[in-house]
């Protein structure tokens, strides 16, 4: 199984693979580190990533790009008004959704964006399995932290369209600051003060802070403000704009009425504000832009500052409100770290360490560090690997509500609530309860409209509670609870719903339970009924009951009772204190009213995202066009063989095979070579897969008693030289172990002859001594 995460981007898409070793980013077919996020289309199939790039300009009308920018969006909203000005392909309204309208197999077919993205997922998912050499399943992806709960919706419809398994969506910022803490060993621990970095992400697109909080283990994401108008692709627009005014005067040509020249600048400018960013000028040539004029310019590192001082000017407005929402200030900050590939414009790096008073911090790959951020989150929630325990505490962006009709038996009710706010921890969950005694509706939606992005609908989801019907008992209110829940990707739902009843237990009260003098609690309010982990609303305001406080006559024990307002409605817990001064009677008792769980309530949701008929048709369409790229692709290779083996076949007869055909056999083969490669070049350049698979084979079949003939001769003196090589080698085994032979002989008779010469030493006689005299 695999772990990956992708970084889906406007411009390009970056994918990382968690291994043994680490976190590697994988190759694409061309062997770059990022695949173009675009998706094109032709006469035979689809083009898809580097293939779409290559063939954009030839194709502008059929290749549609900020695909991450009009997933989930409607085709009314203004934002995708602007982004018809970067997407080259027509966009169109497919039942309130924004797409695309392309040329498709000879056609006019429209496209969701949903499906646009799918499509680049699947190609990801190929070039993944290729590289890793592993099916792809799961994969965490990154998206903007401005996404909205529909935005999100349409890339897990997505994923699931192009058969990935997507364990979580996760904000781009917050996964460059995983990938930042999970390597760190000297992060603080959980009773120090915690280290606070700055994440500033400047993309081809938009512009992200965020104010993190680290301590050994786990982060903590307190602000994120976004601009989603800021980006690479603003300065590049802006150089095209001047551009563009420079050429009609010295030119006489308009370029903006000729989009493929357009298309040209663009990409020139880029590379200019490349060279840019390390040299003080850059020069701009193009060749034939229009009209069959060349067009020359320089531009200065100075004159390109004035040209996105509107768009300079604005650096400071996310950093400020990311820093307001963390409630910090700039000397809170220890570090700022600069991530995104439009962080390299030098005035933009000025502008940030003026604001924060401090030098910048480059510790991650800027292009890569939010692949490998999702690449660590997928290795956390894949049971596949082990990861360092790392927890991540990300933050709601826009604050949510629920809304519902009010009960005819409650004319006091509140019909809407704040349930989950911004800066709310996410994932997070919260108990709705309801007195209700027949079935009800209640609809979710952001609160701040004025907040979202472009004109998004507010709404989220409608949600309708089933089985609601009076108690039996007491013909009374059914307590109806329901679990709503921000999960992982950050999508809103209602995920259960139940009933429980009230019933009366006595339990002992427990010395550290007693209540301090002056501190009398009269009764629990519905509205915090809560536990760490879980927060409880009530979404009804109870009948009027209050207790009362009997006063007892001065000089007699301490002893309060609490007493409920007669109301067979009543919904208040109550307690009985036992007397306190008589230490021989039982414990101190209460009685209590406990909810226990009776029973399950259905709810059925609309919500944004696709149903179950619509994503499984979608995703037998997407499988279908996946077998329709692979024929074409299996086709334009077997076309290549025989073109190959035609030019082979041509060169070997007149060298290698020269001498096992007759004259006769050469001349009937270079005639059906000449044939078939006439055909291949006239009405064969569109044949299909089968046909070019038979030419193949007649090929071979003719030219095979040559071959055979060849292969014959080239085999026998193979086998000669192996025979040769087999007699040399037992020869020369026969020599060393000769050698050997010869080598133990000698030895031996070394030893005999040592021995004989130790033995007559021994037998010869003692040579005299001669001594001093005294």
């Amino acid at each position: 199984m695999s772990v990956v995460g992708v970084d889906f981007g406007t411009l390009n898409t970056v994918v990382a693979v968690a291994r043994n070793r680490g976190v590697d980013v994988i190759t694409n077919e061309v062997s770059n580190r990022a695949t173009p996020s675009l998706v094109g289309f032709g006469p035979k199939c689809r083009y898809l990533g580097e293939a779409a790039k290559t063939q954009e300009i030839s194709n502008l009308k059929n290749t549609v790009s900020s695909l991450k920018r009009l997933a989930g969006r409607s085709f009314k909203d203004p934002d995708v008004q602007i982004e018809q000005q970067f997407v080259s392909a027509p966009l169109v309204d497919i039942n309130g959704q924004v797409g695309a309208e392309v040329s498709y197999l000879g056609k006019k077919e429209r496209f969701t964006a949903t499906q646009l993205v799918a499509m680049l997922l699947s190609k990801i998912k190929q070039t993944t399995a290729n590289e890793i050499k592993l099916p792809v399943s799961d994969i965490v992806m990154s998206v903007p932290a401005w996404y909205t709960d529909v935005q999100r919706r349409a890339l897990i419809d997505a994923a699931e369209i192009a058969g990935l398994k997507l364990l979580r969506l996760i904000n781009d910022t917050t996964a460059a600051a995983l990938g930042y803490g999970i390597t760190k060993l000297d992060l603080p621990a959980a009773d120090e003060k915690p280290r606070r970095v700055a994440f500033v992400d400047i993309g081809h697109s938009d512009y992200a802070c965020s104010i993190v909080e680290y301590k050994k283990g786990e982060l903590a994401i307190k602000g994120t403000a976004c601009d989603r108008h800021f980006g690479g692709r603003n300065f590049d627009k802006a150089i095209v704009d001047h551009l563009q005014k420079e050429f009609i005067g010295k030119y006489k040509i308009d370029i903006s009425t000729n989009p493929k020249a357009m298309t040209r600048v663009a990409a020139a400018t880029e590379k200019l504000k490349k060279i840019l960013s390390a040299n003080q000028q850059a020069p701009l040539n193009i060749e034939s832009l229009m009209n069959d004029i060349d067009v020359r310019a320089m531009i200065t590192r100075q004159e390109f500052e004035a040209m996105v001082e509107p768009l300079l000017s604005r650096v400071h407005i996310p950093l400020e409100q990311a820093l307001a929402d963390a409630k910090l200030t700039k000397d809170d900050i220890d570090v700022v770290e600069i991530v995104g590939g439009g962080s390299r414009v030098p005035a933009i790096k000025d502008r940030v360490q003026a604001f924060f008073g401090k030098p910048l911090s480059f510790t991650l790959n800027q292009d890569e560090a939010v692949a490998r951020g999702c690449a660590f989150s997928c290795a956390i929630l894949s049971p596949v690997f082990k990861v360092r325990d790392f927890a991540v505490q990300d933050i709601i962006s826009y604050p949510i509500e629920f809304a519902w009709e009010k009960a005819p038996d409650i004319p006091d009710e509140d019909t809407s609530l704040v349930v989950f706010n911004k800066g709310n921890i996410m994932p997070s969950t919260k108990i709705l309860t309801f007195y209700r005694k027949q079935p009800f509706d209640l609809e979710a939606r952001y609160c701040k409209p004025e907040d979202l992005p472009g004109k998004t609908n507010p709404w989220i989801g409608r949600f309708s509670v089933k089985g609601v019907k009076p108690t039996a008992a007491q013909d009374d209110f059914m307590i109806c609870k329901l679990k709503a829940r921000v999960n992982i990707h950050g999508v809103l739902n209602v995920e259960s719903g139940y009933y429980v009843e009230d019933q009366e237990v006595e339990e002992e009260i427990k010395d550290d339970e007693e209540k301090k003098d002056g501190d009398v609690s009269v009764y629990k309010s519905p509205f915090v009924e809560s536990s760490p982990s879980i927060e409880h609303f009530e979404s009804s305001s109870i009948p009027a009951k209050r207790p009362r406080l009997d006063p007892q006559p001065s000089g007699e024990a301490s002893r309060f009772h609490f007493y409920d307002v007669p109301d067979e409605n009543s919904r208040l817990t109550t307690i009985k204190a036992m007397d306190t001064d008589n230490k021989d009677e039982k414990p101190k008792t209460r009685k209590v009213k406990k909810q226990v769980r009776k029973g399950e309530l259905p709810i059925s949701a609309g919500h944004t995202g696709l149903d179950v008929d619509a994503k499984n048709s979608l995703t037998e369409k997407e499988a279908s066009m996946v077998m329709e790229d692979k024929l074409v692709a299996d086709t334009e290779e077997k076309k290549n063989e025989l073109e190959t083996y035609i030019y082979e076949l041509r060169n070997k007869l007149d060298d290698q095979y020269a001498e096992f055909a007759s004259d006769e056999e050469k001349a009937k083969i270079r005639s059906k070579l000449d044939a078939s490669e006439d055909w291949l070049y006239d009405e064969g350049d569109d044949a299909t897969k089968a046909i070019y698979i038979a030419k193949m084979e007649e090929l071979r079949a003719l030219a095979g008693p040559v071959v055979q003939r060849h292969f014959e001769k080239v085999e026998a003196e193979r086998q000669a030289l192996q025979a040769k090589l087999e007699q040399e080698a037992a020869a020369k085994r026969a020599q060393e172990e000769a050698a050997r032979k010869a080598a133990e002989s000698d030895k031996a008779a070394q030893g005999e002859n040592a021995k004989d010469e130790e033995m007559t030493d021994a037998d010869a006689p003692q040579q005299p001594k001669v001594e001093e005299a005294d």
